[in-house]
Formats: C-alpha cells, structure tokens, sequence
C-alpha cells in the first residue's frame, strides 16, 4: 500500500501542477521580460500602449516595403486601424506599408531609435517597424509591466532596449484582469461576437467606463457592466449586473467622440463598429476558453496558392497581394456595411474580384462578405505577384485579376 501511495502522490501533484498552469495560461495575457537601457529587468504581464494586453492584440507599425513595385513621386498614404489613423509617405526607393501583427507570433522586440524597432518572429524572421501608430516610437503612452517582485513597472520608450516575449509563468492573472468578451450589435442589426476593445482602450474587466449620471462623476470598471446601450449621439444606457440602469454622457466613453467599439471576432477578424453605428454591448463571461496561449501561434508561413485571371489562365506560387503582403499573419483591409474589417490572411480560403471597386472574401470557416474601401480590394491594387516554383514572377493588375486561392 505504501508502495501505492508513494507513486499516486507524486502523480497527483504533477495533475494539480499542469491543471494550475492551465489556469494561468488562460488568461491569454502578453507576458514576458523587459529589458531597459539601464540594465534593469522586469518580467510578467505586460500592457502595451494602453490597449494592447493580450496574445491576439495588434502591434501597429509602419513595414518596410520589399516589393519591387517602386514611385519616384513622394505620396502620403492613410489607414484606419482599430480606430487608430495611420499616415505614412511614400518616397522614391524605399517606402513603408502600415502593417498589423499580433504579439503572439513575436519573439523579441529590440528598440533601435526613437521611432524604429526590430520585430524578431518565432521563425526567425526579423521585420523593421517604425512608427505612424502610437505603438512604437516615442509616441507610445506607456509599456506597463507587472512584476511580482517589483510591482507595477511603467516605461516609456526611451527606456526600452529589447522586450522578450514568453508565456506567463506561474502567477495567478485575477479575473479582473482578464479580456472582455461579449457581442455588438449595429444598427443594421448585425451581431459580432468576440473580444471586445470599447473606445479602442479599455479591454480588460478591470478597465473604467467613464460619464456623467445627474452631475455625478461615474467610474464602473467593465467586471460590473452588463450592457451598454446607445441611447443617442452623446448618451448612453448602462446596465449592472446587480440590475441597476442608469443615463451616462458627457464622456468619450460614451458619445459620437468615442473612437470605436473594436470586436476581435474569430468569425470574422477585427470588426471597428462607430458610435453611429453602434447599437448594443453585452458582457459576456465565456470569454477565457477562446483566449490564444503563446504556444498557439506556431505556422507563420508565406502566403501561396493559385491565381486566376480574367481569361482563365492559372499562377501557382508564392505571393505577395497588393505589393506587400507576403505572409500569413498580414491583414487584409476593407469595409463592409459601413465598418471597418481587418481580416488576418491565414484565415482567408478565397478572395474574388467583384467589380472595380470591391471584391469578396471567402473565409476558411466558410464565412464570406464583400469588402470595398480599401486598395486591398479594389482598383487602387498595387498587384498580385505570383513567383512560380521555377522563380518566375507574374504581376496581376486589379483589372485583369479574377480570383486566389490560397493554399
């Protein structure tokens, strides 16, 4: 009997031990350790910019462009994303690309000057972004990491050396501190459902929303909100979950200044809903079994498949969509029924031309829309390049473009 103990206990411990770690690694939160320019190092969950937290978080940047399709004129390009605007030049040679990754697929991210810092991938690969969001550069609001020992640690970018990514170790993420996760309804009455950014800043329960109630000052963190209703252009309804309702204005947080309720649909991508297009927020609290671990984001791969063009003729290959995009984690952008999508290509089976202007998407999961807006998908298209297994390259102008289908 003893004999039996002795080898059930040790047994027992290590179950305990992987169901714990299970538990922490489910808080999806971005972890990792810090390193300044003062030596000093800090480790643990970090927030990034204010509104970044989580794995499936988009760091913003500028990408420098590879593709050989080349201006001499200078020309200022513009995107939205996440509610953030995004300007950059296009100059001679050498020009940037606004570009979107999540953390989960980052290794490193080494500071290299004031608005430049190089992104190492988990492959290896290394990428240079520089700014145009508040995300790099000395325009970041703060970097903010929690260390056990130290406390909370909040850096600017000029104290950053070089941050490495890793999963959470052993300390516990309160609940409070986990993803908000819900479904948006438009006014045309559609319904998204997914993780929630609410004015493209509070994602955490423990986030404030911030108003006016009867000359009062409000401030209810997230965990306490049942639902937020848009009442009108500078109002809104806020249900608790104990079943008070109450009128909120006079804020940001809850008016036509607000700057987007962003919903990280897995059905769908990022979907930006504006406050005129914003019906109703219900909080959730199923959120934490569909939150990414670090350890989810393994295949970064470069995009291929078979292009087809207008009279039929098919390129199989490697391909770089619009002059830029070359890998699987990249975004495609555009806007369907008044909102913004930023779709990430390893989710995409299929995109086919509709017209000049727009072109269907088709996702893996069978979800399909049309997007327009954006010169992802329309005649502002700076080409598809297909580079067959032979190193030949094939450019596609929008015109004579039919569809791909990505492998």
């Amino acid at each position: 009997m003893k004999t039996f103990y002795r080898f059930l206990i040790p047994g027992f411990l290590l179950c305990l031990f992987l169901f714990i770690h299970s538990l922490y690694a489910q808080s999806g939160r971005i972890c990792g350790v810090v390193h300044t320019r003062g030596g000093e190092t800090f480790e643990g969950p970090i927030r990034w910019d204010k509104n970044e937290a989580c794995w499936d978080d988009l760091l913003d940047g500028v990408k420098n462009r590879e593709g050989s399709h080349r201006r001499s004129e200078t020309r200022e390009r513009r995107i939205s994303i996440l509610g953030l605007d995004i300007r950059w030049n296009e100059n001679g040679d050498d020009y940037g690309a606004s570009s979107g990754i999540e953390f989960g697929y980052l290794k490193s991210l080494e500071r290299r000057s004031h608005d430049r810092a190089v992104l190492e991938l988990k492959n290896g690969e290394k990428i240079t972004y520089t700014g145009g969001s508040t995300d790099i550069g000395s325009s970041i609001r703060e970097i903010v990491v929690n260390d056990p020992v130290e406390g909370e640690v909040s850096l600017d970018w000029e104290d950053l050396d070089m941050v490495e990514f890793k999963e959470c170790g052993p300390e516990k993420v309160s609940k409070d501190e986990t993803r908000l996760y819900g479904t948006v309804e438009t006014q045309r009455g559609d319904i998204y459902k997914g993780f929630i950014t609410w004015d493209v800043d509070e994602l955490l329960y423990s986030d404030v929303l911030d108003g006016e109630e009867k000359d009062h000052s409000r401030k209810i963190p997230f965990g306490k909100i049942k639902s937020i209703e848009r009442r009108s252009s500078n109002s809104a309804w806020v249900t608790l979950r104990n079943g008070d309702k109450m009128k909120l204005s006079e804020s940001n947080d809850v008016d036509s200044e607000n700057r987007g309720i962003v919903v990280h649909d897995l059905n769908f991508g990022w979907v930006t809903v504006e406050w005129d297009e914003f019906e109703r927020l219900e909080i959730l609290d199923e959120g934490d079994k569909y939150l990414p671990k670090y350890d989810d984001y393994k295949e970064v791969k470069p995009l291929s498949g078979v292009v087809y063009d207008e009279e039929g003729r098919k390129y199989e290959g490697k391909i770089r969509w619009d002059d830029d995009e070359t890998e699987n984690w990249e975004m495609l952008d555009g806007e369907y029924r008044d909102l913004s999508f930023h779709v990430e290509f390893s989710q995409i089976a299929q995109i086919e031309k509709v017209a000049s202007r727009s072109a269907k998407v088709t996702l893996k999961n069978g979800n399909s829309f049309r997007l327009s807006g954006s010169n992802d998908v329309n005649d502002e298209n700076r080409g598809i390049f297909i580079t067959t297994a032979d190193g030949d390259e094939t450019n596609l102008d929008w015109e004579d473009f039919d569809r791909v289908v990505f492998k």
